[in-house]
């Protein structure tokens, strides 16, 4: 059984930052590409970033690029998202996911097996 538990989630001021982490567990955390998703009330579940297996690439919406950075740490088999310069827009609930071996289309939801429960990030104006 795989298990994936976010933290780090919380209130923040715009302008503010967090890091938000996921650790995994219950496979091996490599070679699995990792990905971060979000929902905000009333709206769809959306792609925010992911990063490959060895940590080579990374992909960011547009919404997030050059704000929020997605790195991964093998020895821990954690995945954290870097949140600056956070806008009252980012408010949602943050989900981290595993995707299956070899996923390549990684903003897809489709291409993940595994999801945490999420952790809320509210950022006040």
């Amino acid at each position: 059984q795989v298990h994936l538990v976010e933290s780090g989630g919380g209130l923040v001021q715009a302008g503010g930052s967090l890091r938000l982490s996921c650790a995994v567990s219950g496979r091996t955390f490599s070679p699995y590409p990792m990905g971060w998703f979000r929902q905000a009330p009333g709206k769809e579940r959306e792609f925010v970033a992911a990063i490959t297996w060895n940590g080579s690439f990374k992909y960011y919406s547009n919404s997030v690029k050059g704000r929020f950075t997605i790195s991964r740490d093998d020895a821990k088999n954690t995945v954290d998202l870097q949140m600056i310069t956070l806008k009252p827009e980012d408010t949602a609930v943050y989900t981290c996911a595993a995707a299956a071996y070899g996923a390549t289309r990684l903003d897809q939801e489709s291409q993940y097996d595994y999801w945490g429960q999420g952790t809320q990030v509210t950022v006040s104006s």
